[in-house]
């Protein structure tokens, strides 16, 4: 079969599967992305190997659909960003940077202690401890807004926090490879790569605050079709690509950040719309159900389990504490703060590019990245549940109220 016909035929299955699966999960009281991860996992070389099927022989099909999972995330963040007021997170910056501190610090001590009875030298517990701080809030944003509750000042704090906590990681990581082979310009590697991100946030903040809303204004008037949301579209990639090619950031932080931007215009609800259209009725669904393709869990042995449920173990406990610490710190409530913890515990793809650092090292082999890849994919669905939980219990006490919830309504992926 030609390899065009061939994606065609898989992200139409892949679609079918995310959606229905999307809606048995909403039939079972659980959010809906906790139905797409499933589904990805039974797609996945883990039971039905979908990409390796008689009909699917192009090399290249699995490639394919990871850059579109790639927009996908890139998406969800911007929608993400969208809907946060950027002076809520002005306001939840002290919580937001002290929580995004102690979740790099906590995991990193705790991965360290896990790694060495298990026969990693320092180095290499070092590394695991950098996997475990790794943090992606994609999923704990989609679960958010389907709750509506996107907007406390926990969920702003989360997300603020995750932004610290992916410039804390990238930084740690830079400062970890150029040291771990003792080369002498480490500390101007290091120097530079916060130089840059620094540049980044200044000038894109910046130059998107003044240029943005003039842009969208001026778009918003010309007769061309979808003129807008071709702007949309093109700012988020350019921002996504900048953040990781020029700012060694994570490509969602700068798909966040034009998010933000575009929440300041006054054609902010018809970029919504536009915006959900476009993401929800294929990208988001392709990023949720492309988690489980990646995970394969015939690779472990017998040998690996406990090291896989111990690193497992660890990498929910130490956000959990490590997001707690930082946000009661930071003047959040015991309640809050166990929320914006819990919200951080999903590493998502960024935990997956650390852990490819490390396997193209040399740091880890094939069976501890199975180990991580795992590790991604249980804390990404096990988020969900618990944010469901946590935040089933606010409402059963009233306390939605409390905290200023705007209920917009679920939003279906």
């Amino acid at each position: 079969m030609d390899p065009s016909l061939q994606f065609l035929l898989a992200v139409a299955i892949i679609i079918v599967a995310a959606k229905s699966a999307g809606y048995a999960s909403t039939r079972l009281g659980q959010p809906a992305v906790l139905g797409e991860l499933l589904v990805g996992v039974v797609l996945g070389p883990t039971l039905l190997d979908m990409l390796h099927w008689s009909v699917f022989s192009d090399p290249h099909l699995g490639e394919a659909l990871n850059h579109l999972a790639h927009v996908g995330v890139l998406f969800l963040m911007f929608v993400a960003g969208l809907e946060v007021e950027p002076g809520e997170m002005l306001r939840a910056g002290r919580p937001a940077v002290l929580a995004g501190a102690a979740g790099v610090i906590v995991p990193v001590m705790l991965g360290i202690g896990v790694a060495l009875p298990f026969g990693f030298g320092l180095e290499g517990g070092l590394f695991m401890g950098l996997v475990l701080a790794a943090t992606s809030v994609s999923i704990s944003a989609q679960c958010l807004m389907e709750l509506g509750v996107l907007r406390t000042r926990e969920c702003v704090a989360l997300l603020g926090g995750a932004v610290v906590d992916d410039v804390l990681v990238i930084v740690l990581l830079s400062l970890f490879v150029a040291f771990a082979g003792g080369g002498g310009a480490g500390a101007w590697t290091v120097i530079w790569v916060v130089v840059k991100m620094a540049a980044f946030v200044v000038v894109g903040v910046g130059l998107g605050m003044v240029l943005v809303p003039r842009l969208t204004d001026r778009v918003s008037g010309l007769p061309v079709s979808e003129g807008l949301m071709a702007l949309v579209v093109v700012v988020t990639l350019l921002y996504a690509w900048a953040a990781e090619a020029l700012a060694g950031m994570a490509a969602i932080t700068g798909a966040f950040i034009a998010g933000l931007l575009f929440s300041r215009t006054r054609a902010r609800q018809r970029i919504e719309t536009g915006m959900h259209t476009l993401a929800y009725s294929w990208f988001v669904p392709l990023f949720f159900v492309s988690v489980g393709l990646k995970a394969n869990a015939r690779a472990l042995g017998v040998d690996d389990l406990p090291f896989a449920v111990l690193v497992l173990a660890v990498a929910v406990v130490s956000k959990v504490i490590g997001g707690w610490i930082g946000a009661r710190l930071g003047g959040l409530s015991s309640a809050q703060a166990l929320r914006l913890g819990v919200g951080m515990v999903s590493r998502g793809e960024v935990g997956l590019i650390v852990a490819s650092v490390g396997l193209a090292a040399g740091l880890i082999d094939d069976a501890i990245f199975a180990v991580v890849v795992l590790m991604v994919l249980a804390t990404t669905i096990l988020t969900p549940i618990m944010l469901r939980v946590l935040y089933s219990e606010v409402a059963n006490s009233g306390g939605m109220g409390k905290l200023g919830v705007q209920n917009t309504g679920a939003k279906d992926t």
